[in-house]
């Protein structure tokens, strides 16, 4: 869970940092970083990077999709999207994110059917500049997979990466890719948007929940993202998987759905704002309560600042993640337990 988070936040620095982090600090394996093409936004910006835990007879390959950047309106605007794109016997599923990973475009929506019914549908021909991350990824997975015989893989991202990250399996499901389904380990997400609706999950706990928990979904405090799209009548957006909400205390429970699930309602207004102002002040003592690694950058101040305007904003940032993980402390004994990865 650690790796995953803080796989999570490297993700969002350029390939360079990315292979001298995973190379030379986590002595672990760099496979490749891709910038792909998101049709949601046209343009390469979806991006992703794979490593193993060693070069040879790796136990663990890790993928790990970078999230919605803080200041890019193109990377909100894809979380607020509310359009989907509904499945005959599987679900509804977020069409931005869709877009995201390459499997389909809103301005011809029979792309998405080729796409969702046909794994072998490969828009490279067409348009060779146009890399799209799930079947680059899948592909490289796969040739991992044979390559380490012993291996498992991990799939994790925070925010949009988040919903890259669960999407990511579920369309392993549906295009029935059962052989590589057998390796996964566990998918983890961090401050993740909705990705569809109670028919996908329902369709996906069967193969995320048996024989134990795959799925985990991990919410910090007010984080706006989680809460989005509305799961209201109008829009049926809902989670599916384990939620292991965290406090602003860092304290951590198993929860059905994180507090205030669709961000509104004015007992809650007065509270999240004398929580932003409290992360705020934290925010500058963090390195004297628990060690110089945990100061905080100015970046990350300045976006507590915005979140004394805007709720919910600063406490998506991946800094708050981080320090959950890291400080959480379990609320009752009742907490599922994880298994290792062997």
């Amino acid at each position: 869970m650690d790796l995953c988070m803080m796989s999570s936040k490297l993700a969002y620095q350029n390939e360079n940092v990315v292979k001298d982090v995973v190379n030379h600090h986590w002595k672990m394996h760099f496979v490749d970083f891709y910038n792909c093409w998101n049709d949601y936004q046209k343009q390469n910006s979806t991006q992703v990077f794979i490593l193993c835990d060693k070069s040879k007879d790796a136990n663990l390959i890790l993928i790990s999709f970078r999230g919605t950047e803080p200041f890019d309106a193109d990377d909100w605007i894809t979380d607020f999207d509310y359009s989907w794109y509904e499945v005959p016997k599987i679900g509804k599923l977020h069409m931005g994110f869709l877009e995201a990973l390459g499997l389909g475009s809103r301005v011809n929506v029979s792309t998405f059917h080729e796409h969702l019914f046909d794994k072998n549908v490969d828009v490279t021909i067409a348009h060779p500049e146009r890399k799209t991350a799930y079947y680059t990824v899948r592909s490289k997975l796969k040739s991992l997979l044979k390559e380490h015989e012993n291996a498992r893989f991990v799939v994790t991202g925070h925010s949009l990466g988040g919903a890259l990250a669960i999407l990511f399996p579920t369309m392993l499901v549906i295009h029935e890719e059962m052989d590589v389904m057998k390796r996964l380990s566990r998918v983890y997400t961090y401050g993740q948007p909705r990705v569809g609706n109670r028919q996908l999950g329902r369709f996906m706990e069967e193969h995320l929940e048996h024989p134990v928990p795959k799925y985990f979904r991990v919410v910090y405090s007010n984080d706006l993202v989680p809460r989005l799209p509305y799961d209201d009548k109008t829009f049926l957006y809902k989670h599916f998987g384990v939620c292991m909400y965290y406090n602003s205390l860092y304290v951590e429970q198993e929860v059905r759905e994180e507090p205030n699930m669709n961000f509104f309602g004015l007992r809650f207004v007065l509270p999240m704002y004398l929580n932003v102002v409290w992360e705020f002040i934290r925010g500058f003592f963090m390195c004297y309560i628990y060690g110089p690694e945990y100061k905080e950058s100015w970046e990350s101040i300045f976006f507590r600042m915005v979140g004394m305007f805007l709720p919910g904003i600063s406490a998506h940032s991946p800094v708050n993640y981080v320090n959950s993980v890291r400080l959480g402390r379990k609320k009752c004994s009742d907490v599922i337990v994880l298994e290792s990865l062997d």
